[in-house]
């Protein structure tokens, strides 16, 4: 045996090298266990006899690197080993030249990640509900009443500022309740003025205004027996509140022009980024209203109140930006990761998923890194951008810099912190001792 390929099989990832006919060359004894086929049997055939990838057909990441001469880095396929398993695998290509620099084929490195996907997926059933994704203690306390809330009938408003996810919270509340077989219509309120959003919400007869042709039915009639979200509902004008008291109270309304009293079956659903209880003290609006949408009320937690959950947020956006933009961005360095656990989002979930779009944008293959990120949210030095994430912050740094600012926030009251997070005290202070972090006097 040649020393390369001693080299080889010490290598714990499989490793194959392939000629410009995709013959493969070279099989270390990595790949053998992973796909469960035998060296001899595998040097001679094409890859694609061996590997039986997803991919192998169409989308070839060896025949990509030999038409582009780019290296691609931690791809996630399928294959098929030896004994018919359908197995994950992470896969990263490179041009495989001679010594005169002439390219003679490419070599692929895999691993098998069927544990890391088993874990994926116990997280995420761990922690997510409905498409909401969280670890957060208070979260978890909304995601432990949800059920009931959605088989009640009553009327529900969640509070919270924008970018929090209220959407997200009402269609879990739809999905689960009776009414998921019916329509489900949302409607911003602080989006239309208020003549339009009139005739948006109850529709109107022909001939009723100008440029009324014909009958059109409104959002109340198309969610018929299902569920309507009025959005931002703090903003509604006080003639409206009196139209939707009366929804509320006698489930009927009429359609502008129509003499015609219409039922209304209908769940509501009301959300808002206000507080609705101190406007209704300020007489900014209705307190009958009110009580009446206050029956079941939910307030979500911004984003810097439940900053634990960036980590998992991170990871679900660029799954979903890889499968949109067609890309295999690898995931996030812990320095860029640092940088976005120490900022503050003002626009929340909403902030962060644009935050790494645009990240995607800079960021062409391998991991995004603090330079990738906007300036606001980017807490390191520029002659620190281009270095590895190991000589910038590690995963303990990125942690005293969550517990630090979580502090601070709390007015570096321990007790308070340690409930906010969900921890007992005591652990909270056995982290602050281990992780250095000094308390104001």
């Amino acid at each position: 045996m040649e020393a390369k390929d001693i080299i080889l099989d010490s290598i714990a990832d499989g490793v194959f090298t392939v000629d410009l006919d995709w013959h493969i060359t070279s099989f270390n004894r990595a790949a053998e266990k992973i796909t469960g086929v035998p060296r001899e049997e595998a040097i001679g055939q094409q890859c694609r006899d061996v590997l039986k990838a997803d991919i192998c057909e169409k989308n070839c990441c060896l025949k990509e690197t030999l038409a582009s001469g780019k290296a691609i880095v931690n791809k996630t396929v399928h294959i098929v080993n030896a004994e018919g398993e359908r197995l994950p695998i992470s896969i990263s290509t490179a041009l495989l030249r001679d010594d005169s620099g002439t390219i003679i084929g490419a070599v692929e490195t895999f691993r098998d990640i069927s544990i890391e996907e088993k874990l994926r997926k116990t997280i995420k059933e761990a922690y997510s509900f409905e498409d909401i994704i969280s670890r957060n203690h208070r979260m978890h306390r909304l995601f432990g009443i949800l059920t009931d809330v959605a088989a009640s009938m009553s009327t529900v408003l969640i509070e919270g500022e924008s970018g929090t996810g209220k959407e997200l919270f009402a269609r879990a509340i739809h999905n689960l309740s009776p009414r998921k077989n019916r329509p489900f219509i949302a409607v911003n309120c602080g989006a239309l003025p208020d003549t339009l959003l009139e005739s948006e919400l109850f529709g109107y007869k022909a001939g009723a205004f100008t440029d009324a042709k014909k009958d059109k039915p409104g959002r109340f009639k198309l969610a018929d027996k299902g569920t309507i979200f009025l959005d931002e509902i703090g903003d509604i004008s006080p003639a409206l509140q009196i139209r939707l008291l009366r929804i509320i109270q006698e489930k009927t309304y009429e359609p502008l022009g129509s003499v015609e009293t219409v039922n209304a079956d209908v769940r509501i659903i009301a959300a808002t980024n206000k507080k609705l209880a101190d406007l209704a003290k300020e007489g900014k609006f209705r307190e009958d209203l009110y009580y009446r949408i206050n029956v079941l009320r939910l307030e979500l937690p911004p984003l810097r109140e439940r900053m634990e959950d960036i980590p998992l947020l991170v990871e679900h956006f660029i799954r979903h930006f890889n499968a949109m933009q067609n890309k295999d961005i690898a995931g996030i360095s812990d320095a860029a990761l640092a940088c976005l656990m120490s900022y503050e989002y003002p626009g929340n979930i909403r902030e962060l998923e644009n935050i790494i779009e645009r990240a995607f944008i800079m960021c062409k293959s391998g991991e995004i890194e603090p330079h990738h990120l906007p300036e606001f949210c980017n807490t390191l030095k520029e002659d620190d951008q281009h270095t590895g994430p190991t000589e910038n912050m590690s995963i303990k740094d990125m942690e005293a810099i969550f517990l630090t600012n979580t502090l601070r926030k709390n007015a570096w009251n321990r007790t308070k912190t340690a409930k906010q997070l969900g921890i007992h005290k005591s652990t909270l202070f056995r982290k602050i001792k281990a992780l250095n972090i000094k308390i104001p006097e």
